[in-house]
């Protein structure tokens, strides 16, 4: 392939970046994952590119599933230290953020039965991973990109009743999501920075009856190390619990040094920075985010501390 060719294939390449962006930060959960994928896809575009440049959107779907699929395999069998999470990622306060919507050739959204802000939320991320990488590459396809079966069945190489079948069980595997979807409406947004702040605020002052107030009675907290600093190993349960296991921590790496309240995948999060501690395994880096019931109290809180998984963050600056 001369330059010119080259150069052409290259520009048509990454006019598809941003819908293969986020195809593979929703197989796989992780931007850093995203990030090196996308480019693995370019890498080979350019090594043994397809014939026609009218058939170059299927090719690289095709070619970013598989690898995205293989990479979750590996995950799999690799296994993972701790809870795992997905790599928090700035979403901002419009409808569709640009970081998470994809378009079609024609301008048109590719949004489909799950709205593209709800498919990055951590309900429906988490949720994801219950599928098998199969199912996950159809339904995204089929339920968020809004692909037809035919057009799943071309970019995959799949037969049309294959594809049906697997879309069938995929859904099947999303049942207990759908019952309570987590939609970002302005509603859903406002009660968890509402619970957030309230929860946070009780522990910097040490008010531990209002911090335990702010939770349910069934919540459980995560916490994502990833094996590489200090993080809990299980889901921590119930409210005095939850409580005392944050306050032991503030106590072993003090407060941050600062901190900004962030959109992160469609809800509100804090993001913080503390300064080195005398254990060099406590996290320099932080995520935390909530998911609230309806009451507005919170079910589950999330820790994300593990640095590659924050590595596509912005982090706060000490003013």
């Amino acid at each position: 392939m001369d330059s010119q060719a080259r150069g052409a294939l290259g520009q048509a390449a990454r006019e598809h970046e941003r819908f293969l962006w986020g195809l593979c930060y929703r197989m796989t959960g992780v931007s850093a994952d995203a990030d090196d994928l996308v480019q693995e896809v370019y890498a080979r575009a350019l090594a043994k590119p397809p014939e026609r440049l009218d058939t170059l959107r299927p090719w690289l779907t095709r070619v970013a599933v598989n690898l995205a699929r293989d990479h979750l395999r590996r995950r799999r069998r690799e296994g993972y230290v701790g809870p795992w999470l997905p790599s928090p990622v700035e979403t901002g306060d419009e409808e569709v953020p640009p970081s998470v919507e994809a378009r079609l050739q024609g301008g048109g959204s590719t949004e489909g039965r799950y709205e593209l802000l709800e498919s990055v939320s951590y309900a429906f991320l988490l949720a994801l991973e219950a599928l098998s990488p199969k199912q996950r590459a159809v339904l995204l396809l089929r339920d968020v990109f809004d692909y037809s079966v035919l057009e799943v069945a071309e970019a995959l190489r799949m037969s049309e009743a294959n594809v049906k079948v697997v879309h069938h069980r995929a859904r099947a595997a999303m049942a207990a999501y759908d019952q309570a979807r987590c939609v970002p409406t302005r509603d859903l947004q406002a009660r968890t920075r509402a619970a957030l702040e309230a929860f946070l605020g009780a522990l910097a002052t040490g008010d531990v009856a209002a911090a335990e107030a702010v939770l349910s009675s069934d919540v459980r907290a995560l916490t994502d190390g990833g094996g590489k600093v200090r993080a809990a190993q299980v889901p921590i349960l119930g409210p005095q619990r939850v409580v005392l296991f944050f306050h032991r921590l503030m106590e072993m790496r003090g407060p941050p040094k600062a901190w900004e309240a962030r959109m992160l995948n469609g809800l509100p999060a804090v993001v913080a920075v503390f300064n080195p501690a005398r254990d060099p395994l406590l996290a320099l880096n932080s995520v935390i985010r909530v998911d609230v019931d309806a009451s507005g109290r919170i079910r589950e809180l999330h820790s994300v501390v593990v640095d590659r998984k924050l590595a596509g963050l912005r982090m706060p600056m000490p003013e």
